[in-house]
């Protein structure tokens, strides 16, 4: 029999919403000229704000590229990020404990790592040499019938807006996913989209213009 604070609350659902991502920028001067790496960047699992969310992630395990020394990295308390260096982009494997008290098994979400701004950002504009390059990605995390004492650890921390208390981290990764950021994001989709739809009417054009250019021929043949 589950113990009292074990048992599961019925018809009940709790979110709580996150960030996952990266952000990066190039290595400049000594460290450049002495390594083949090119850009420094962190990787992290955080509040939306910079909220605290140790009080229901227990610890994060990210999972880089076999190259990396110790690429399997577990972090066991705030902030959850991971900061290097490199030269390649490649796929985060992120795994995200929550307290025992949860009674719930661990989420594994995938990032790739973002080094380099796109090609087009939409914006016409060369990308600025100081300008962080920055990849978030907005998730909830749903916790159906929480454990009673879950319950009420959650529900303790409902609507948290403080930040974090711990050791600060590194300016790079100070940058907190945005409104902004996410419109930024939506422009460079809407330039792409506009960008595909534009060369698709070009080759309807084309097209016609190729079957009319045939058509003639044939009449031509048919003479």
């Amino acid at each position: 029999m589950a113990s009292q604070s074990q048992k599961r609350m019925k018809g009940i659902s709790v979110t709580r919403p996150l960030i996952y991502g990266n952000i990066a920028n190039p290595l400049t001067g000594k460290k450049a000229a002495e390594s083949d790496h090119t850009h420094k960047w962190t990787v992290c699992v955080r509040g939306v704000n910079g909220e605290d969310v140790s009080y229901f992630i227990k610890k994060v395990q990210f999972r880089l590229h076999e190259t990396y020394s110790n690429p399997l990295r577990t972090i066991e308390q705030p902030p959850f990020e991971v900061n290097e260096t490199g030269w390649g982009e490649f796929e985060i494997n992120i795994k995200i404990y929550f307290h025992p008290l949860a009674g719930e098994k661990p989420v594994q979400v995938y990032h790739h790592l973002r080094l380099h701004p796109y090609e087009d950002d939409g914006s016409g504009q060369p990308w600025p040499k100081n300008r962080p390059v920055v990849s978030y990605n907005y998730d909830e995390i749903v916790f159906n019938e929480p454990t009673e004492a879950f319950y009420q650890i959650l529900s303790e921390n409902n609507g948290l807006t403080s930040t974090l208390p711990f050791k600060k981290s590194t300016k790079e990764s100070a940058h907190p996913f945005s409104v902004q950021t996410e419109q930024e994001e939506l422009e460079r989709l809407d330039g792409a989209q506009r960008e595909v739809n534009s060369q698709i009417e070009r080759l309807k054009e084309r097209m016609a213009q190729a079957e009319e250019e045939l058509n003639a021929l044939k009449r031509e043949q048919a003479v």
